[in-house]
């Protein structure tokens, strides 16, 4: 078998397989093998006509197909792991010569992930950020714990801070007086006080008894997390429902016992430093694994195929929307609030996720200079551990297929590598 590859760009090529004699007749024969058990002769038994004899009686159009098929696949498998590439797409094959079963030349026009370029990753060092759980960070749990299991004792007076009130408001433009999204809420329950909300709007509640009204009009954040709505001036229309004072339990050990497993107050506290100290760990550490990451990513040379870039945006887009219609709002009601073109938002999200890919890439591309690979006992724990977490045997039956089991495999291998580089990073 020969091959001659062109290149067209850093990760497009042209490549040639032209195969001879030698390379085909043993495609030929299992193409023959496959298909002799289907041909019926006198005097024979089904599946039992000889293949030389079954060989003569195939049709030579079915015959040709097939082996077609057979060869472009096999050469192909064989020319990718001789020349060792990693093709991104399915290519687009064209038949050049077929002399049957004695000459085939095809030509493939593909996608493939470029010559990458490593760093010397070993030497990139960094420090694992520390981590601190004040006494003030456990009275803040301890607060809202006291806020949720508060007794609400309705009253007529005016609403002052630590109230809870239960209010209606609308949002409009206060400029085009059209309603505004991400502004409007029913029944909502809202703790004076807390900051929850844009700043002045709590301030602008305070006062107001059950069933009284008010309009005011403020400006959103230039910061504001919706961008459709940073810095805009919205005029709010807001009733008062309803006006709680919370009677707060008292602080004490009887307190801790109605929080959880807990005889006392003390032991509350300890068990929420430890649940703050795991938590905030667990962040410190995939925020250190993500900067190392990219670091490395950063300094690697590698040119991404657009195809993955493509792939990753509408994977990206896939799990915002299900995010979304969890969340009770459209995809359209979020482009709205976002101020964007659905062309715009993926335009925006084009270059993370060309970074995610690239750093997608250059972790294969580590594991497999490391040597790094997951074992079948590895990949059997992980996959009774995942089963064990639903109940439903098709949600289980479902991690048996092919797909979940190579995608279990895959983040398996990206974990390993990943322990690997904190691992250097951080002697």
């Amino acid at each position: 078998m020969q091959i001659k590859i062109s290149k067209k760009s850093d990760t497009t090529i042209m490549m040639s397989i032209t195969a001879a004699g030698d390379d085909l007749a043993p495609i030929k024969d299992k193409v023959v093998a496959r298909l002799a058990p289907q041909i019926k002769l006198q005097g024979f038994r089904d599946g039992k006509v000889p293949a030389t004899l079954a060989a003569k009686n195939i049709d030579q159009n079915v015959l040709q197909q097939e082996f077609l098929d057979d060869a472009l696949n096999e050469l192909y498998a064989q020319a990718l792991r001789q020349e060792k590439l990693r093709p991104v797409n399915q290519p687009q094959v064209s038949l050049k010569k077929f002399v049957p079963f004695t000459e085939l030349e095809i030509e493939l026009d593909l996608e493939v992930i470029g010559e990458i370029q490593l760093p010397d990753y070993i030497k990139i060092k960094k420090t694992k950020p520390s981590i601190l759980v004040t006494s003030k960070d456990i009275e803040a749990v301890i607060d809202s714990l006291r806020q949720r299991m508060a007794q609400r004792i309705r009253v007529e007076r005016a609403a002052k801070n630590s109230d809870e009130v239960i209010i209606d408001f609308k949002g409009i433009d206060a400029e085009s007086k059209m309603p505004v999204n991400g502004a409007e809420g029913k029944n909502y329950p809202l703790t004076l006080g807390s900051d929850a909300f844009i700043p002045g709007f709590e301030k602008k509640i305070v006062g107001l008894k059950a069933s009284e009204e008010k309009i005011f009009t403020l400006t959103f954040p230039k910061d504001y997390g919706i961008k459709a709505l940073a810095n805009k001036k919205v005029s709010f229309s807001l009733t008062v429902r309803t006006v709680n004072e919370l009677a707060m339990p008292k602080l004490d050990d009887v307190f801790a016992s109605s929080a959880g497993p807990f005889q006392t107050l003390e032991e509350l506290k300890q068990d929420i430093k430890k649940q703050l100290t795991i938590e905030r760990q667990q962040d410190a550490d995939r925020t250190f694994e993500n900067e190392l990451i990219q670091e490395i990513a950063d300094k690697s040379k590698v040119t991404v195929p657009d195809t993955l870039i493509i792939e990753q945006v509408q994977r990206d887009e896939e799990e915002e929307k299900r995010n979304l219609a969890y969340r009770g709002q459209t995809w359209q009601e979020h482009l709205a609030e976002e101020g964007v073109t659905e062309e715009q938002h993926r335009e925006r999200n084009r270059q993370p996720a060309e970074q995610r890919v690239k750093a997608s890439i250059v972790l294969s591309e580590i594991a497999e200079h490391e040597k790094i690979d997951v074992t079948p006992e590895e990949l059997e724990i992980r996959l009774q551990l995942l089963k064990g977490q639903y109940q439903d045997p098709k949600m289980r039956a479902e991690l048996d297929k092919p797909e979940a089991v190579r995608d279990i495999a895959a983040r398996l291998l990206t974990e390993k590598t990943i322990a690997k580089l904190t691992n250097y990073a951080s002697k």
